[in-house]
């Protein structure tokens, strides 16, 4: 069958992962071209393995070796164009297709190497780093599929999906306090190395969070295509996620994980739709 069937059922693979862990994420990228769905379904599905390894897989595996070996077959599969990993293999063509620079990949892998080590940032430079990292440069690999080629255009967007990347992570940890803390043993916000959550820490934490939104819509409505369309979507979702949180006390959110229910995504899904054929979004 050859090279060319194994690759597309490395995307495939990639696209069964990416839809088992993220439904919210799986309708956005939905409503991409088939190249672009694939890119992204090879993005996530690295991703989301390096993630498994640092925050799933339990302390008793060696994950610094696992994380290490994930990183050196990145590397040769990106260099050589083959790996016997279907999800390295469908992450390393889409790098190849789309010419993602290898020091967004870096920096990711970095990030997820302070979560193997570090308990808390207490400083704002240190988060920023690490959400540079984790998020950012995921959201950067992205945008380089979406401008397919257009350097000027990749240039012209690049700090709003800074923004958007930022703004998803801190939306992430806000509603995940309560899994970081108690089972991970993780503070990411700087905020909550001095004091715990409350009302006031959280209101700050939430300004912070609709700046980047703010900024990063600028730059989604200039996105080219059907990325438009599926970016807002996935904007409009943590928008209502951060609304879900900020009415939600502050104490309930260090206990428990606060979510948007399907039938909400579904609605979410259908406004945005009508919006982008009203042109109105």
């Amino acid at each position: 069958m050859g090279i060319d069937f194994f690759k597309r059922t490395s995307y495939q693979i990639s696209k069964l992962i990416t839809r088992k862990y993220s439904t919210s994420f799986s309708l956005s990228v939905s409503l991409l071209d088939n190249a672009e769905r694939d890119a992204i379904y090879g993005i996530y599905g690295f991703v989301r393995l390096a993630d498994e390894i640092v925050d799933t897989f339990d302390a008793s595996f060696d994950r610094k070796y696992l994380l290490d070996k994930l990183r050196e077959d990145a590397q040769y599969a990106i260099l050589h164009g083959i790996s016997a990993n279907p999800i390295i293999l469908s992450f390393a063509d889409t790098v190849n297709k789309y010419k993602i620079d290898w020091s967004y990949i870096d920096a990711f892998l970095r990030s997820m190497d302070y979560d193997l080590v570090k308990t808390d940032y207490s400083t704002r430079e240190e988060l920023t780093d690490y959400i540079y990292g984790s998020a950012e440069v995921v959201g950067l690999m992205c945008l380089k599929v979406f401008c397919k080629g257009d350097e000027t255009l990749y240039d012209q967007l690049f700090k709003y999906a800074r923004s958007l990347g930022s703004a998803f992570q801190k939306v992430n940890f806000l509603r995940d306090i309560s899994s970081d803390t108690n089972e991970l043993g993780r503070i990411y916000f700087p905020e909550l190395t001095q004091s715990h959550l409350n009302e006031e820490v959280k209101s700050i934490l939430i300004r912070s969070i609709e700046q980047d939104f703010a900024h990063a819509k600028i730059g989604i409505d200039r996105l080219p295509g059907n990325a438009k369309i599926a970016v807002l979507l996935a904007y409009r979702y943590y928008l209502s996620l951060l609304e879900k949180l900020r009415k939600t006390p502050a104490d309930q959110i260090l206990h428990r994980r606060i979510r948007i229910s399907d039938t909400k995504k579904m609605l979410i899904l259908s406004k945005v739709i009508i919006s982008n054929k009203l042109k109105i979004a």
